[in-house]
């Protein structure tokens, strides 16, 4: 993990050989169905490699939550394409094809949408600017957080099964879709374990 965790250049090389070496899924289409894309974005912070995520604005869609730069597909695009647009939009960062290190498991989200993360690893990205309509603040979180053996706990439910929460920082607890993609990141990126997620609970919230 020590490649990961170093400069952006060790990471950049060091995550892409594993995401080529992991198989990704993808939710078939069906009626109804909507697609989204999303980026885990990577780049320096305070000496720190981090991840950048938002916490959405107080309105609309996924009013309050935490989430990963992205939005839904618009006609004519793919996936990729739609997640590095809406990093340009939501929070200021250009990102082109060239960036994007690879992708991980599409999300079916309750919601009805599936979600497509990608990867992606900036030098010198600039100054992050949210677009306030849709982001209410935004917040970097280190690699070395996300790798913690104490980040992820398995919270019991009374059918028995067991919800993830990611907690990220004192006040920083993330559930699925967003948690679920910030783990198998974690798992499959910074562990090197090929992990899935599409059947990861998630909170009765999540699904507006």
């Amino acid at each position: 993990m020590s490649d990961l965790l170093g400069d952006l250049a060790d990471f950049r090389e060091a995550a892409a050989v594993r995401l080529r070496a992991f198989s990704h899924t993808t939710v078939a289409d069906s009626p109804g169905l909507r697609r989204a894309g999303v980026v885990v974005c990577v780049l320096e912070h305070d000496g720190a490699l981090s991840v950048v995520l938002i916490k959405r604005a107080y309105r609309g869609r996924n009013a309050g939550q935490w989430g990963l730069p992205g939005g839904g597909v618009d006609a004519g695009e793919t996936p990729v394409e739609a997640a590095l647009r809406e990093l340009r939009e939501e929070v200021g960062l250009e990102a082109a094809p060239e960036d994007v290190l690879g992708r991980l498991d599409d999300f079916p989200a309750a919601s009805g949408f599936a979600i497509t993360p990608v990867v992606v690893a900036l030098d010198a990205p600039g100054p992050l600017r949210p677009d306030p309509a849709e982001v209410h603040s935004i917040h970097l979180v280190t690699l070395q957080r996300l790798a913690a053996d104490d980040t992820p706990r398995w919270v019991p439910q009374l059918d028995g099964g067991r919800m993830l929460q990611m907690r990220l920082g004192p006040d920083w607890v993330v559930h699925a879709p967003t948690g679920a993609l910030l783990w198998q990141f974690r798992e499959v990126v910074l562990l090197g374990r090929h992990v899935r997620v599409a059947d990861f609970l998630q909170p009765d919230w999540t699904r507006t």
